[in-house]
């Protein structure tokens, strides 16, 4: 018979086992990178960096002057909104970095946000009826269509998916808040002049808006809606982005430098100098670095958080813009456990 100090002692090597921390294995978690072109030259490519070693993986045919990117909760998708005058969105599968489907929705489409469960795609369409295209990420296809403010173009969903919010580009900026649940416009927020990047911070107390014509960030309580703090930055911001850990929020400045915010007082605690024209901005999931879209030298300045200094720049396509969520989230980590059967009982009997 098996005493009950041995039943004990594999009990507790198999606790030990099952509650150790688990280290990820290495994969490639990769950035994709939109790269518009510049008029008449529009492009139609993403560049894809493996954020592992720093180096160009792949690059992807799109549609014509890709702009916003978004890549799904599981990683699997990647969804690029092609700033064309007859709009599309492509959907790259990250798998094979190869386009698996195509997608018309409205009149120059910018940004683009992926709900948390992943099911729906929304898309910022910046011309003519200044709309919200609704996409149904299991048919991509097209469901629903929501009137929202003038030239909409950065959008960002809270974390628990039931709000959305989109920066109207004009003189009189304004974010128009929408209710998931009916796709219906539930408010609207004046901020600072001709708004374009919005976030969400972590916990969704709050929401950051760069605006681009007077140097500042909004900061709106997502309770109230209402703006409770203005923050100046460096010339004409374009993105925001802020930490996994919600304590850091990065806006992107048009002379080249970067705006470090801490999130607990609102203040600008350092600055950056990154490539020629930065844009597009996004932490990698574990917060540890940040990577910017230079439009004018074609490149992307990777940041290391912890010093706050660009540590590699990476030649990429034609005046990239990499305007959204453009890396991978990391992959989930199953440890599988043989289950009980007879045969393993008798071996510890």
């Amino acid at each position: 018979m098996t005493s009950r100090r041995s039943i004990a002692a594999v009990t507790g090597l198999a606790l030990a086992w099952l509650l150790a921390p688990l280290t990820p294995p290495a994969f490639a978690q990769n950035a994709y990178i939109t790269n518009q072109g510049v008029y008449p030259n529009f492009s139609n490519n993403v560049t894809v960096i493996d954020t592992t070693t720093e180096k160009v993986a792949a690059t992807v045919e799109v549609g014509l002057a890709p702009a916003g990117v978004a890549v799904t909760p599981d990683g699997k998708k990647a969804y690029v909104a092609n700033r064309a005058v007859s709009g599309t969105v492509s959907v790259i599968d990250t798998a094979t970095n190869a386009v698996s489907a195509t997608i018309a929705v409205g009149s120059n489409p910018v940004g683009i946000a992926i709900t948390p469960d992943g099911s729906k795609a929304y898309v910022a369409n910046q011309a003519r009826h200044s709309t919200v295209s609704v996409i149904d990420t299991a048919t991509n296809s097209v469901s629903t269509t929501i009137d929202v403010g003038p030239t909409p173009f950065g959008i960002a969903v809270t974390p628990d998916g039931s709000r959305l919010y989109v920066a109207n580009d004009a003189l009189s900026g304004t974010v128009s808040v929408i209710d998931t649940a009916t796709n219906a416009v539930a408010a609207t927020i004046t901020v600072g002049r001709h708004p374009v990047g919005v976030a969400v911070k972590p916990d969704g107390s709050r929401v950051y808006v760069a605006n681009k014509g007077n140097g500042t960030v909004s900061v709106i309580d997502a309770t109230t809606n209402t703006v409770v703090a203005t923050i100046e930055v460096g010339l004409a911001p374009f993105a925001v982005a802020v930490s996994p850990d919600g304590s850091t929020l990065y806006a992107t400045n048009l002379n080249n430098t970067v705006s470090v915010i801490a999130t607990a007082n609102n203040a600008v605690s350092a600055t950056i100098h990154v490539g020629n024209g930065p844009l597009g901005i996004a932490f990698t999931p574990d917060g540890s670095k940040a990577y910017v879209a230079n439009q004018f030298d074609n490149t992307v300045s990777v940041i290391a958080t912890a010093t706050n200094t660009v540590i590699t720049t990476v030649g990429v396509g034609s005046s990239p813009i990499a305007f959204g969520a453009f890396i991978m989230p990391p992959k989930p980590i199953v440890r599988l456990i043989d289950s009980p059967t007879p045969a393993n009982r008798r071996q510890h009997r």
